[in-house]
């Protein structure tokens, strides 16, 4: 809910009566602080005053503080509140210090609406995650729900390898959520949780609806919340126009049942009250001869009486017996009329209203089914936003709704939704090149980056949280912000960490190893009771199985993509207990190799095949002629390479063959 103010000793944030007091409860969880200093202070005294009051918060982690109270500014203004910023304007750009947890009292706990205004985070390993990829995303949504950040959610957007689905399964942990691309869909722009209207509810009901919520449309649904339609103000008003002709009575689609909740009245007999039929509507506001003429004349049809307090006219329509006999004013009909209607099956309705008000009001009693547009389709919430742009534009209204997969109603999304900015971001884990990640990327923004990767080129327009460490694995950089954290890691979770450290530095012998993986695989080997050599021999058996699988599965399962001096390349990578299997299916590879490099127009795709036995490689190649006459590697046969002593792609291969390219380029 968005309160109507936000107040504080600087000034009114958000517009409504300034109240210059800042509330201090020392019972609430968190931090709150007071201030006696003027409302003129910039924003850095405001940050230093806050760190001196609070000695275990540093000046830069307030201004990060700040920085988030912009965004919910910002999120008011969107929603056409007034805002006046009295310590000025305040910096997009600060991204909050890793690890800060806080709760700041501003006359109104903002934290405790944060999440309304904060977007889902997505956090993501590269498309063709490895094992520690995948670990790491579910490591960091665990630390950063731990701090109190619930927005995070990790996903992946590859397929498991044989050896992460080992260890997931081994130690019963869901894996990330798949999500194969970021190109923009419906579900990231539109407006979520839609107010809906029943079919069968009467349009009084639904114009309620619109009335207390501020809208003027509603999708309908039936009675299992499945869409069938969309109701709007003007498809009421053109259903009430059409229906009312002065020439002739009135005539209306409805049933007691709906007559009685439209009108707040009660019932003083009842038959079928939910039958719905078409009725002509006859107001008992003449003589009694004109009436019964009147009435006679249409006693071959279904007929709604209003009347008033006349008993003559009361018993005259149970005589030709009316379905339905309205009663205004809350005047009870005496016993006779009662029993009478009972007797012969007419419906009674004692109504509180008065006789004109009810006439005007049955009107609104028609099912919202026969006003509602049933030919809108609705939008889909993977639905691509280039495939629905037209469809919302060609609308009657300029939108449409949308639904999932069961074609529930889940929110609404219209023309001005088109040019909104999406409701989630991206973290990235494992990577930070955009070629090596998820498709559709480029559409969204990157707030924080865990890596020990090379430095590609910048990823974000804006400084955002980038932790980047010459570590065997990003799993020992998030193991390190559990412990900067003091976050204690569970068992599962240092399972998970223990298996990407292992897996990515070939059970702690691969180049990359430094003493820091080491020390933390220790401790995790500690929490998990797990033996860090046999329990690394079994996630590396586990993933160097070839005998079943394809050569694109094995291609594919750790590739990834480079660009060096304007050209682009490709090295997949496979640790196996021998290369004979990988001999023996050498013209498999090659030919996989030939169409992954004519596919990305590559230089040339590379299978770099790491014997763990020996801490040995042989890197199959597939390349342009050129280049291939230029790769001085020792020969086993052609196109198939040894390289001594050569384990890690990151830290020995890859700077080799940036070299070699920056030498082809010049050659």
């Amino acid at each position: 809910m968005i309160p109507n103010k936000i107040s504080s000793n600087y000034g009114s944030i958000i517009s409504g009566s300034p109240k210059n007091s800042l509330i201090s409860d020392e019972s609430k969880d968190g931090f709150c602080f007071r201030s006696s200093c003027s409302q003129n202070l910039s924003q850095k005294k405001l940050a230093a005053e806050m760190a001196d009051w609070n000695s275990s918060f540093t000046e830069a982690d307030y201004l990060g503080m700040l920085s988030v109270m912009e965004k919910i500014v910002v999120k008011y203004l969107s929603k056409g509140y007034n805002v006046e910023l009295p310590f000025g304007s305040l910096p997009f750009s600060f991204s909050t210090p890793f690890g800060i947890h806080f709760f700041l009292f501003l006359g109104y706990n903002l934290c405790e609406t944060w999440g309304d205004f904060m977007k889902k985070i997505l956090i993501f390993g590269h498309k063709n995650p490895d094992t520690d990829s995948i670990v790491s995303s579910t490591a960091l949504e665990f630390l950063k729900k731990k701090m109190g950040f619930e927005h995070y959610s990790a996903c992946r957007a590859g397929h498991l390898n044989p050896q992460t689905d080992y260890i997931y399964k081994k130690f019963g942990i869901s894996t990330p959520l798949f999500i194969p691309d970021l190109l923009p869909k419906v579900e990231y722009f539109m407006h979520k949780g839609a107010i809906t209207t029943g079919e069968n509810e009467s349009i009084w009901n639904a114009v309620s609806k619109m009335r207390d919520k501020k809208v003027n449309v509603l999708p309908v649904v039936d009675k299992s919340g499945l869409y069938k339609g969309l109701i709007s103000s003007d498809l009421i008003f053109k259903s009430i126009f059409d229906n009312f002709d002065p020439m002739h009575h009135l005539s209306l689609f409805t049933s007691a049942k709906l007559l009685k909740e439209t009108l707040k009245a009660s019932f003083l007999s009842e038959h079928n009250p939910d039958s719905q039929r078409e009725f002509k509507i006859i107001l008992a506001s003449t003589s009694f001869s004109s009436f019964s003429n009147t009435l006679k004349s249409h006693l071959s049809q279904p007929i709604i009486v209003v009347t008033g307090d006349r008993e003559d006219i009361q018993l005259f329509c149970l005589e030709n017996k009316v379905d339905i006999l309205i009663i205004t004013g809350s005047r009870t009909p005496g016993q006779k009329v009662i029993e009478l209607a009972k007797e012969i099956g007419t419906t009674i309705i004692l109504s509180p209203l008065n006789t004109s008000s009810t006439s005007m009001l049955i009107m609104y009693s028609v099912p919202v089914f026969k006003v509602a547009n049933t030919s809108l389709k609705a939008l889909h919430a993977k639905d691509l936003l280039t495939n629905v742009k037209k469809e919302i534009l060609s609308s009657p209204l300029r939108l449409l709704p949308v639904v999932d997969d069961e074609n529930k109603v889940i929110g609404i999304m219209s023309e001005i939704d088109l040019h909104n900015e999406p409701d989630l971001e991206i973290a990235l884990v494992d990577h930070n090149e955009l070629s090596q990640a998820v498709d559709g990327i480029e559409n969204y923004t990157i707030t924080e980056i865990i890596d020990h990767h090379r430095i590609g080129p910048a990823p974000t327009k804006s400084p955002i949280t980038f932790i980047n460490m010459p570590l065997g694995s990003t799993s020992t950089i998030i193991s390190k912000l559990f412990i900067e954290n003091k976050i204690e890691i569970p068992v599962k979770i240092a399972s998970l960490l223990l298996s990407g450290i292992l897996s990515d530095t070939l059970i702690l012998k691969s180049a990359t190893t430094t003493q820091t993986d080491v020390e933390i695989a220790k401790i995790l080997g500690k929490i998990t009771g797990l033996e860090i050599q046999s329990f690394g021999e079994e996630i590396i058996k586990a993933g160097s199985r070839i005998k079943d699988r394809t050569a694109l599965q094995i291609i594919a399962q750790d590739l990834k993509e480079y660009t060096e001096a304007g050209e682009t390349f490709t090295v997949s990578q496979i640790e196996v207990d021998g290369t004979q299997e990988i001999l023996r299916r050498k013209e498999e590879f090659i030919a996989q190799l030939e169409e992954q490099k004519k596919e990305r127009k590559a230089l040339f795709s590379a299978l770099l095949v790491t014997d763990i036995s020996n801490l040995n490689s042989l890197m199959l190649v597939a390349g342009e002629k050129k280049f291939m006459d230029f790769l001085h590697f020792p020969k086993v046969e052609e196109q198939i390479f040894f390289l001594k002593d050569v384990v890690s792609r990151k830290k020995q291969l890859i700077p080799i063959i940036g070299e070699l390219i920056g030498e082809f380029e010049n050659y």
